[in-house]
């Protein structure tokens, strides 16, 4: 397995000393089949009364902070080295019974499933994009369906960086041609929910080659990766399988899970208050840095 380090830095500037509320943070990345966490650290400065781990309904990661100093800068630095192992979603490896569309799901794995099916109300405007894909509600291929429609959405929405807070609606993400790589994850995981295929929402960060960062950056110069957003869709046979209708891939290459979640609001990586008045805000910054580490670096440590 590929083994990765990553780096996470969040920097709260204020132009005068303010004290802080509770922090709820979601950084580190899950314990699944294909990704293990090998090593972490969390370095929060000032630094918290109190720091609580545990796991939410989707046994994502959460950690809690409490803080009782008062600061004029509040620096959250995630750090993790991952064993991290690629894999490729093949036609071949769906269990026969769901290689075409439509098809149901066993009634062993339906309770579990159920939340990512829920469909959302009809809308005439998303029934008739998803048109071409099902072909007219007649049968089509699973396999081609679902790379078909992380491709098209590629192909046809254009991926830009939006800092607003919340989610696009699907229509309106239809209507404008273009979205951030949230936007368009909800508006796949809107159109498959609809024709009754299991899918979720998934946070976490994206492997940007860019290995010659220095081990030491500064949080201004950390590159090399980004946070990220994507689908995850419940294909029996395989399992849970990812696409990423921003990129136009499927398969979890380059991609690191954090969060797994029903909704949106469920996967948000750093939330909190603080006590001040609002002119007291200055800046946030948010860095990122995925970097592969080679066999000699891994057995010095």
């Amino acid at each position: 397995m590929p083994i990765l380090d990553i780096k996470h830095v969040t920097t709260y500037h204020y132009n005068r000393p303010v004290s802080f509320g509770e922090h709820r943070m979601m950084l580190f990345p899950r314990d699944d089949g294909d990704q293990k966490v090998l090593g972490c650290t969390l370095e929060i400065t000032p630094k918290p009364v109190r720091l609580e781990w545990s796991r939410d309904i989707f046994g994502n990661h959460v950690a809690t902070a409490q803080f009782d100093d008062r600061a004029d800068k509040l620096s959250i630095v995630s750090k993790v080295r991952l064993n991290h192992a690629p894999a490729k979603f093949r036609g071949m490896d769906i269990d026969y019974s769901a290689r075409r569309y439509p098809f149901a799901y066993s009634v062993d794995y339906w309770c579990d499933l159920n939340r990512y099916i829920q469909p959302p109300s009809a809308r005439r405007e998303l029934d008739s994009w998803t048109a071409a894909f099902f072909r007219n509600d007649k049968s089509v291929d699973l396999y081609e369906l679902l790379v078909g429609m992380t491709e098209t959405i590629k192909q046809t929405i254009r991926h830009i960086s939006r800092h607003e807070e919340g989610i696009q609606d699907p229509v309106q993400t239809l209507t404008l041609g273009s979205g951030s790589c949230r936007d368009v994850a909800v508006l796949m995981i809107t159109a498959l929910r609809s024709r009754g295929i299991a899918a979720r929402f998934v946070s976490g960060y994206v492997h940007l080659v860019d290995d010659d960062a220095g081990e030491e950056d500064e949080e201004d110069d950390i590159v090399g990766g980004n946070t990220h957003a994507w689908v995850q869709v419940y294909v029996p046979g395989p399992g849970w399988i990812d696409f990423d209708p921003a990129a136009g891939t499927t398969g979890n290459q380059n991609l690191i899970r954090v969060a797994t979640v029903q909704h949106p609001r469920e996967a948000i990586p750093l939330q909190g208050t603080w006590y001040g008045s609002p002119s007291d805000h200055l800046a946030m910054n948010v860095a990122v840095r995925v970097r592969g580490v080679d066999s000699a670096d891994t057995q010095s440590r």
